[in-house]
């Protein structure tokens, strides 16, 4: 059979060109979304007096026995057929005759891919939402079990202030929270149906597109059908949200990476999610995070690559936009199988408190403890504080110990105004559950956090 598009041309395309132009060996992923969105419109032209019941039933039929074909591995898949949409049409056409070609009716090529993408992706963003909430679920079961695991907290990399472990790891549940709500946002932005928009301008014929939306569970229709069948924001925003989602993957890893090393010691990986080396035996390398880490530049790179092609475009369709699915269907499956993995690999570590409280006693995390209470008990001003408490450092230091371990007497010498209650404040639980404002690290805090954590996991609607 000829090109569904080939009464103007008198020659056939190039072998070249065939496999240049075409799309159907990656956008046949969207099957199901084309025939689906194939029913929803003959439905709405049987509805409107365009077809007929018989043919109707005829189109749902072949329909129906095309999807059994792809999904049993027996349908042909054919370069020359150009895309998904024209081989479902062909295949259609040979099995029911004159009523598949009328299934067409109303609709190009243009708002048909606009369709079928678009619930790809909304479908993929509850899909991600999904295992975001396991792994929300995994890290808080986690964290509940550390309120009192006291770790150093770092800035710069640096040893700053006592934390526990459970506080941490809230930390990345409000990124995740704010991953969540991205890809609940931008759901509700994007669905709306660009089927009936045609090529660019609308139809002629007189179609619903109101039903079809229902049909395919769409809350409205696009406005303009100019914007509607060039737009791809909802891909771009997916692959913003999986972008910004790796990110924060990315950071936890790096932690992991960091924790499970010789130098830290604060974690195990189990070693179902280990690897070791090929060359020495002793290896057992942190590969799952690594991966994770490195997974997330794959990803940029596609939303980087989709915001290339679009910005240059002219209203309306172009075919440039046939580069926007092979980007987005490796970031949807990056990011689902990263999810399922990092819960995993957590789910299954060990946390070694010890090492963590040991940690913790490295680096005089209880230096800014001291300066507070100079500033709060002696009256002291800050600044002058400040230097009081770094010369007490450096007392500590030349000792060979902690500041949270030192003697009231060398700090007594180094100013007369310090009381000896002063040692209370440097002990580093002491120091850690001082931070009782709202939203800090006190035992207190943290489990407020966690309770505020474990409501909105409940009741998020997935």
């Amino acid at each position: 059979m000829d090109k569904m598009w080939s009464g103007r041309f008198s020659a056939k395309s190039a072998k070249l060109l065939d496999q240049f132009n075409a799309s159907v060996m990656f956008d046949r992923k969207l099957y199901n979304e084309d025939i689906e969105g194939s029913i929803a419109h003959a439905t709405m032209l049987q509805k409107q007096g365009i077809l007929t019941k018989d043919e109707l039933q005829s189109i749902k039929d072949g329909l129906s026995q095309i999807k059994k074909e792809i999904e049993e591995g027996s349908f042909e898949w054919k370069i020359e057929d150009e895309d998904l949409h024209m081989a479902i049409e062909k295949r259609l056409t040979s099995l029911i005759g004159d009523a598949g070609k009328k299934l067409h009716t109303a609709r190009s090529r243009n708002d048909q891919v606009a369709t079928d993408f678009r619930r790809y992706v909304l479908k993929s963003n509850k899909e991600i939402v999904k295992l975001l909430k396991d792994l929300m679920q995994t890290v808080l079961d986690v964290a509940k079990n550390h309120t009192e695991t006291i770790m150093p907290g770092m800035t710069h990399l640096q040893h700053a202030q006592p934390v526990n472990f459970a506080y941490h790891l809230c930390a990345y549940l409000s990124m995740f929270k704010r991953d969540v709500n991205r890809f609940e946002d931008s759901y509700k932005r994007n669905n709306i149906s660009p089927l009936g928009c045609a090529a660019l301008a609308g139809t002629p014929h007189n179609i619903d597109r109101e039903y079809t939306a229902e049909l395919l569970g769409f809350d409205s229709v696009s406005i303009n059908c100019l914007d509607t069948v060039s737009d791809r924001d909802f891909a771009l925003e997916i692959l913003f949200n999986i972008s910004t989602l790796m990110m924060h993957i990315s950071r936890l890893s790096e932690e992991l990476i960091l924790w499970s090393s010789y130098e830290f010691k604060f974690i195990e990986l189990s070693d179902e999610y280990s690897t070791g080396s090929s060359i020495m035996p002793q290896k057992k390398n942190p590969d799952v995070p690594e991966l994770l880490r490195g997974k997330t530049g794959r990803v940029y790179g596609a939303l980087v690559s989709l915001l290339t092609v679009m910005k240059g475009l002219p209203l309306a369709y172009n075919k440039d936009t046939q580069e926007d699915k092979e980007g987005v269907f490796d970031a949807v499956e990056t990011a689902l199988i990263s999810l399922k993995i990092l819960k995993e690999a957590i789910k299954t570590m060990k946390v070694n408190e010890q090492n963590m409280f040991s940690a913790s006693k490295v680096g005089h995390l209880s230096a800014t403890d001291l300066a507070d209470y100079l500033v709060e008990k002696c009256g002291i001003p800050f600044r002058e504080a400040h230097f009081i408490t770094g010369k007490a450092v450096a007392k500590a230091e030349e000792l060979g110990i902690d500041l949270s371990d030192i003697d009231y007497k060398y700090l007594k010498e180094i100013d007369e105004r310090i009381k000896e209650d002063v040692i209370a404040y440097l002990d580093i639980k002491n120091s850690m559950n001082a931070r009782d404002s709202q939203g800090g690290t006190s035992v207190k805090r943290t489990k407020e956090q966690l309770e505020y954590f474990e409501n909105y996991i409940k009741n998020m609607e997935v």
